[in-house]
C-alpha cells in the first residue's frame, strides 16, 4: 500500500476532561478512538495506538497497543517514540485519539510534501497542528535524545529538525479536538 503505519495518540490522562481517558468518550454512541482509526485505518498499512491507561481496553480495537516507554505521562512525544521504536514501516502518520474528524487525505497530503524532510506537518492559517505529522522513523535516535534531555514541547523538538508545514486551510475543522465535555457535548 503506502509503506507507513498510522500511530493513534491516546496516551494522555484527559485533565481537561476531568480525567477520563479521551479516546473511549463515547461521541455518537462510540468511543472517539473508533472514529480516529476509522479514517486513518484506509490510509495506512498498520495502525498502533499509544495508550498508557486501559491498554484492554484499547486492544479491543484489534490494533497493537503500545505504552510509553519514557514513565510519568512525558506527552505526545513519548507516544511518538513508542510509536518509532514499534512501527513496521519507515513512515508514521501520528493522529490525536481526541480528533475524531480528521482528513480523510492526511497521508496523501503530508506525504507529497514530505521530500527530503524529517517530517511534515499539517497546518491551518498561521496554526500548525503538530500532533498531525508525517515522520520519518529515522528521526527516532534525536528524539530519545531529545526526551533523555528533558524535553517535552513538540515545537522545541521540531526546531531540530528539517521540517515543512502543509496547509490544510480547505479542511480546517477536520482538526477540532474535543478536549472538554463542553466540546464532546458540541461535537
Amino acid at each position: 500500500m503506502n509503506g507507513v503505519t498510522g500511530l493513534v495518540l491516546a496516551g494522555g490522562q484527559g485533565r481537561r476532561m476531568g480525567g477520563v481517558d479521551k479516546g473511549l468518550q463515547l461521541l455518537h454512541g462510540k468511543p472517539m478512538v473508533a472514529a480516529v482509526i476509522a479514517r486513518l485505518a484506509p490510509q495506512v498499512d498498520e495502525i498502533l495506538i499509544n495508550a498508557n491507561q486501559n491498554l484492554a481496553a484499547y486492544e479491543r480495537f484489534g490494533h497493537r497497543v503500545v505504552p510509553d516507554a519514557i514513565g510519568g505521562f512525558a506527552g505526545p512525544l513519548a507516544g511518538l517514540h513508542a510509536g518509532l521504536g514499534t512501527a513496521t514501516h519507515e513512515l508514521v502518520l501520528t493522529a490525536p485519539c481526541d480528533s475524531p474528524f480528521l482528513p480523510l487525505d492526511l497521508f496523501s497530503r503530508l506525504r507529497k510534501e514530505l521530500k527530503q524532510n524529517d517530517l511534515s506537518v499539517a497546518k491551518t492559517g498561521d496554526q500548525p497542528h503538530p500532533v498531525f505529522a508525517l515522520v520519518r522513523k529515522a528521526v527516532r535516535k534525536n528524539l530519545e535524545e531529545f526526551l533523555a534531555g528533558g524535553g517535552r514541547k513538540i515545537d522545541a523538538w521540531y526546531s531540530t529538525l528539517k521540517i515543512v508545514e502543509v496547509p490544510f486551510d480547505d479542511e480546517a475543522d477536520a482538526f477540532r479536538n474535543i478536549n472538554t465535555r463542553e466540546e464532546l457535548d458540541q461535537a
